[in-house]
């Protein structure tokens, strides 16, 4: 390994001390699976991958979010439970090295969300401020949760929401979805009785249409995708291709994008927006408002946080809460976090675990301190 424990290390694992917190360690080797299934398209090309001598894939650990939740259900350890960690991530980066320090805290299990989220989004200021003395700090919130619930009131069908989620937080993909919606591609490389079948939604007809071409050409089922999912891929497919919203849908989802204002104001914009379109965004918009209230109550300034609702991170885990911190002069994050609900129960919990956290890249931050000497 060629980088050196950061000087600030112990400043911030005794930070984490203080913030009830189980210092945890977790392996380097990691098993691939978990990253290239839930990990998000912007760190599956980045991880560095190998194989044990029984052929299973191996990765040098990414990220610390997906190891701490595997570790936990392992352990059978109770809930709520706070872990603290700082180490080494390996993956690929546009700049910096391949190697670098990342220090953070992974909260699981609290029921009140609004409260655990904002207490995550305090730990991590807490943490820069302690750093980073007198540094001005620019944060950023969105919200996964806001986003589906727009979504649905709007009436997409399944398949778009889905489409739509998946691109919240890369701005290109959203885009590129967002043109689609507005005017579906009309070409289909679908003909004949598969494209009837899978624009009537026959999903088992066109399974067995499948299954059948596949024998006529000598295709096994079983060295591949079933029949049955290949025709539900290729249903939803041509159910996106035949929605277009509405002018009055697309202007109030594209109005919901727009909105970007201080966290003090966000929530009177927003039921204002949901007014103005006539949606009910029920329990979303009451637990947003809820976690602006218990971020004030931590002492951050509303006024100085952003809300944007067209904000989210490039991981797939991710389920409400978003967030990004940055120096006031800087456009690389500092701290990233959000919630992620449904991860710990895809990696194998018996029981949903409501999780939320943040990573902090401490190379970037030893950098700052650096330039202000």
């Amino acid at each position: 390994m060629t980088s050196r424990t950061p000087a600030i290390s112990t400043d911030i694992t005794n930070l984490f001390a203080t913030r009830n917190t189980h210092a945890v360690e977790v392996a380097i080797l990691q098993p691939a699976d978990p990253f290239l299934d839930m990990a998000g398209e912007d760190l599956r090309r980045r991880i560095f991958l190998t194989e044990s001598e029984t052929g299973k894939t191996l990765c040098l650990r990414p990220e610390f979010t997906i190891p701490v939740c595997l570790d936990h259900i392992a352990s059978q350890a109770g809930t709520p439970r706070r872990y603290s960690y700082l180490g080494e991530v390996f993956r690929q980066r546009r700049d910096g090295g391949n190697e670098f320090f990342q220090a953070g805290i992974e909260d699981l299990g609290d029921r009140d969300t609004a409260a655990a989220d904002a207490r995550s989004l305090a730990d991590a200021h807490a943490l820069l401020s302690l750093v980073l003395p007198g540094r001005k700090l620019a944060i950023t919130l969105g919200d996964q949760t806001l986003f589906e619930a727009v979504l649905a009131a709007l009436g997409l069908p399944r398949g778009w929401r889905m489409r739509l989620a998946r691109a919240f937080g890369s701005a290109p993909m959203l885009e590129a979805a967002l043109a689609d919606l507005a005017n579906p591609p009309r070409n289909s490389q679908l003909s004949g009785p598969v494209a009837l079948l899978a624009l009537d939604g026959d999903a088992e007809g066109l399974a067995a249409h499948i299954a059948e071409g596949m024998e006529e050409a000598g295709l096994s089922a079983s060295s591949g995708r079933a029949p049955a999912d290949i025709a539900r891929r290729l249903i939803e497919k041509a159910q996106l291709r035949s929605v277009r919203l509405s002018d009055d849908a697309f202007s109030a989802l594209k109005g919901f994008l727009g909105i970007d204002v201080a966290l003090d104001g966000a929530t009177a914009a927003l039921e204002k927006f949901a007014a103005d379109a006539g949606l009910s965004l029920g329990p979303a918009l009451e637990n947003f408002a809820a976690r602006a209230r218990a971020i004030e109550a931590h002492g951050l300034s509303a006024a100085q946080i952003r809300y944007d609702a067209a904000f989210g991170r490039p991981l797939d885990y991710y389920t409400g809460l978003v967030f990004e911190i940055a120096a006031g002069d800087g456009d690389r994050p500092l701290v990233g976090g959000g919630r992620y609900d449904r991860l710990l129960t895809l990696l194998g919990a018996k029981k949903p675990i409501p999780g939320v956290g943040f990573s902090v890249w401490l190379d970037r931050i030893e950098a700052l301190r650096e330039s202000a000497k």
